[in-house]
């Protein structure tokens, strides 16, 4: 073998390394990519569904508190009764008065119902929950975005690398999808 021939085959060799080198790596992103394209979708849905709960608690702490003041007009318009028509029958006060005290107690339950969770204390911490899972979904959510968008553009840039035989692509490929892989994790765990 000559030396122009072993010159050739070694810079084959080196060649078929890098593009192996550079399809490995183009894997590797697309894994990750994938990856953060399911955190994404996630954390949309979380976003969604967190909302949509955190309205109903809303609505129903809403239809309590609409019961609540009605109640207290009910008992109010007793009290009144009461005090217009002081030679009511005996009879008819206590029931007016028992009446008046039944809308007491429920507005009382209607207050806090810690055994059911239905009190309006209760709905809204629940309501608060469902919006603090929200929030941090919706700030989990760009980061999977900025994720895939620079792995995206890192496997493109990857890919014309080896066409091209250009090692400038495969280190602009490799770093932006470095960032990109480290913009995935911090879609996970919000280190920063």
């Amino acid at each position: 073998m000559e030396a122009h021939e072993a010159s050739e085959l070694i810079e084959d060799v080196e060649s078929g390394a890098k593009k192996n080198r550079a399809a490995l790596t183009i894997s590797i992103f697309a894994m990750i990519l994938a990856i953060a394209n399911l955190g994404g979708s996630n954390a949309g849905k979380d976003i969604t569904q967190e909302n949509i709960l955190a309205a109903n608690s809303y609505a129903f702490y809403q239809a309590k508190s609409i019961r609540q003041t009605t109640l207290k007009v009910a008992a109010s318009d007793l009290e009144l009764q009461l005090l217009r028509e002081p030679a009511m029958p005996a009879a008819a006060k206590e029931a007016v008065q028992k009446k008046m005290e039944d809308y007491k107690k429920t507005i009382e339950r209607y207050e806090s119902e810690p055994e059911n969770g239905e009190g309006k204390k209760e709905l809204m911490v629940r309501a608060k929950e469902h919006e603090a899972v929200r929030d941090h979904a919706m700030r989990q959510d760009p980061w999977f975005d900025y994720a895939a968008g620079m792995l995206q553009i890192a496997i493109v840039l990857l890919s014309v690398s080896i066409v091209g035989s250009l090692p400038v692509l495969f280190f602009a490929g490799t770093a932006l999808g470095v960032l990109g892989a480290v913009s995935a994790l911090n879609g996970f765990f919000l280190f920063f």
